[in-house]
C-alpha cells in the first residue's frame, strides 16, 4: 500500500468521497428535521471547514514554503503558528468539515461514513508520510511541535 503514500491529492480524495456520498444517498432513510435548523448546521460546519483550510494555506503562504501536499520534503519551513497551533493538519480538518457538512446536506445517514473514511485515508497515505518527511527535514523541532498541537483535532 506503500504506492498510494502521498500519489492522490486530498482535494481529489475530498472529491471522490464526496461522489461517493452522494451516490450512497437514496439508499437508506432520509434523516428529517427542521429545515431552517439543518440548513444552519450546514452553513456553519461549511464555513467552519472553509476557514480552516483558507487559514493553513494563508499560514503556508506567508512562511513561503510549499502547499503542495505531494511534495512534503520540499517544505522549507515549519509552521506551527495561527491554526496550526490547534492542529497539524488544518487543511485536512477543513476537508473533513467540508465532508461533514454535505453529508448533513444529504442528510442520509450512509453519507456520514465519508467522512471517517477520509480521516482513515488520509491519516494512513497522507498524514504519517508527511510525518516522516518533516521528521526528517526538522528532526527534534517537529517532534516537539508533535506534542504541542494534535494530529487533528
Amino acid at each position: 500500500m506503500k504506492a498510494l503514500e502521498n500519489r492522490i491529492p486530498p482535494p481529489l480524495v475530498a472529491a471522490l468521497l464526496a461522489l461517493c456520498m452522494w451516490l450512497l444517498a437514496g439508499s437508506s432513510p432520509t434523516l428529517a428535521g427542521n429545515a431552517i435548523l439543518l440548513a444552519t448546521a450546514v452553513a456553519a460546519v461549511v464555513v467552519v471547514g472553509i476557514s480552516f483550510c483558507v487559514s493553513g494555506v494563508i499560514s503556508f503562504r506567508r512562511a513561503r514554503t510549499t502547499v503542495n501536499p505531494l511534495q512534503p520534503h520540499k517544505a522549507s519551513a515549519l509552521v506551527t503558528s495561527g491554526v496550526y497551533r490547534v492542529s497539524r493538519n488544518p487543511m485536512y480538518v477543513g476537508f473533513a468539515f467540508l465532508l461533514l457538512g454535505w453529508a448533513l446536506a444529504l442528510g442520509e445517514p450512509l453519507a456520514f461514513l465519508g467522512v471517517p473514511a477520509f480521516v482513515l485515508f488520509i491519516t494512513r497515505f497522507q498524514i504519517l508520510p508527511e510525518e516522516r518527511a518533516l521528521t526528517t527535514l526538522f528532526g527534534a523541532e517537529f517532534e516537539h511541535y508533535c506534542t504541542t498541537a494534535r494530529r487533528w483535532l
